[in-house]
């Protein structure tokens, strides 16, 4: 169908717009990825789907449209990898996904992080782990089991790419956005470690989850990373193969022993505090240390 009849369906507003099938999700979504439509189109399902909000079933649909053009990622050693998608960056905090991805590439595991910068103001990743020596790849290839390698999201999908750069052109987020948290760019089995900044998101990326079959970390993260909050102990809920399991009770309120954080965020101060973890010159946060306990949990029981 052309993607102008969907556009009409699910752009009547918040009242007024009608949800897709799962095949018709993965349609409208297969040509958004192809570049078969134009920037018109784009935005106008960008901001349609902005304001009515994505269904499980569509957004499932999304994701079949996805897996079918990635380019994916080789996996060694037999094992399921872990997934860590990362956007968000940060700003107020220091940004630990890159020491979440070293702890647990020390214990064994082949760790895939994969993001884009969403934002012009936020320290990323990829900032880090260059200041860290660990540059960021420049083709897929075959991750290793104790390797943490950092992908590009254009190298997977240019078409996904193209439409998260529509957040710089009209200030929103789109489907896009959170279909990355929820994807597997590997061949073969992975942990899928998800965040979400708000209620309703735990909602709806548990039931696409489970609808999926993904075996999958969700939590409350870190300024929309995947780490733990150091500051706090969050709950955090598995899937295995779809099915919900609580892994961590929450605790609320801020933990009354504080880790000892750097009080600056920019890229060299962060990795210094990296290097200085996993030397054993500082402890690992104790809310992450669980978080990594959770995922090799889940890797084991896959």
């Amino acid at each position: 169908m052309a993607i102008s009849q969907y556009i009409k369906e699910i752009g009547r507003g918040k009242q007024g717009a009608r949800s897709l099938t799962r095949a018709q999700a993965q349609d409208l979504f297969g040509q958004l990825l192809d570049g078969s439509v134009t920037d018109l189109e784009v935005g106008a399902f960008c901001l349609a789907m902005r304001i009515k909000g994505e269904t499980p079933d569509e957004m499932a649909g999304f994701l079949d449209a996805t897996a079918e053009r990635l380019r994916r990622v080789p996996i060694g050693g037999g094992k399921p990898a872990v997934v860590l998608p990362s956007y968000n960056g940060a700003r107020r905090l220091p940004v630990l996904t890159a020491l979440l991805a070293e702890l647990l590439a020390r214990r064994g595991l082949a760790v895939v992080i994969h993001g884009t910068a969403t934002e012009s103001n936020r320290i990323f990743v990829p900032d880090v782990l260059a200041a860290m020596g660990v540059p960021p790849e420049t083709a897929v290839r075959r991750v290793e089991p104790g390797e943490a390698v950092y992908f590009a999201t254009e190298l997977f999908s240019p078409g996904l790419k193209r439409l998260l750069d529509v957040r710089r052109a009209v200030g929103l987020r789109n489907s896009a956005h959170s279909l990355v948290k929820l994807m597997n760019p590997c061949e073969g089995p992975a942990v899928i470690v998800s965040s979400y900044t708000h209620p309703e998101y735990a909602v709806s990326m548990a039931a696409v989850f489970e609808l999926t079959g993904a075996t999958a970390l969700l939590l409350r993260g870190t300024e929309g990373e995947v780490v733990a909050d150091a500051r706090r102990l969050p709950e955090m809920n598995g899937f295995r193969q779809g099915q919900r399991v609580l892994l961590q009770e929450g605790r609320k309120g801020t933990l009354t022993d504080l880790p000892d954080l750097p009080k600056e965020v920019d890229v060299h101060t962060t990795a210094a505090y990296i290097h200085d973890v996993l030397d054993g010159k500082r402890p690992v946060p104790d809310s992450m240390a669980l978080q990594v306990e959770h995922i090799l949990h889940l890797a084991d029981a896959s």
